[in-house]
């Protein structure tokens, strides 16, 4: 099903688009049609397609009741659940390392694994990287097994949470120097999901922008005083 929304910010845009549809933020995909800053004469605007499915009033049921079963572990109840979760624990032993892959959660379109290791800092990396690249090898291995439509999410020791956490409070921090500097600031590469997160946080902040900057999938966030245009 397609639906369409607006809102003063994308932020309330989807925000509206949960609570009219009654489901969960991740639990449909958004298509930004029409956004324009608010400025001095003019208010903000933007105009959203949310793309969902029949199936998503039981999803949002099993979200309800993640968190309550999140702790427990849940067996592999396909053959392509067991062969992901073997193909990650090869990797990861050929890595030199030994994990045990559990399933922390799954639905009709995501998967999420989480990997339990005395070596869960080398296996996440730097900024995530060695998990994404997990992650990445993952997904294109539950393609290849005929289930493109299925995302497969990594974690271990929390940090997605924890990074989402850190990286609004980055945004925050880096509007407010933006704001009393009037310059801009480039933050560090970051993968797609997490330059989406800081254009989001900073959407609704009007006298700051930003923008990706960059070649390949590790680009760069500027932040900026609107000032400079």
């Amino acid at each position: 099903m397609i639906y369409e929304f607006e809102g003063k910010t994308e932020k309330e845009a989807i925000e509206k688009a949960s609570e009219e549809l009654g489901l969960k933020k991740d639990q449909f995909d958004v298509e930004i049609l029409d956004s324009q800053k608010s400025s001095f004469f003019k208010k903000g605007y933007v105009k959203i397609r949310v793309h969902t499915d029949d199936s998503a009033g039981k999803e949002n049921q099993y979200e309800e009741t993640k968190k309550e079963v999140v702790q427990e572990k849940i067996e592999p109840d396909s053959e392509y659940e067991s062969k992901l979760v073997e193909f990650i624990t090869t990797v990861i032993r050929k890595m030199g390392y030994e994990a045990t892959v559990e399933i922390m959660y799954k639905d009709s379109r995501k998967l999420g694994l989480r990997l339990v290791s005395d070596s869960s800092s080398i296996l996440i990396g730097r900024k995530g990287k060695n998990l994404d690249a997990l992650q990445l090898l993952a997904n294109v291995y539950v393609g290849r097994l005929g289930h493109e439509d299925i995302r497969v999410i990594l974690d271990s020791e929390n940090y997605r949470i924890r990074r989402e956490e850190s990286l609004v409070r980055l945004a925050y921090s880096t509007a407010d120097r933006v704001r009393m500097s009037k310059g801009s600031i480039l933050l560090e590469p970051m993968n797609p999901f997490e330059r989406r997160l800081i254009h989001t946080t900073l959407n609704d902040i009007n006298d700051v922008d930003t923008k990706s900057e960059g070649e390949g999938l590790y680009k760069q966030v500027r932040v900026f005083y609107k000032g400079l245009r």
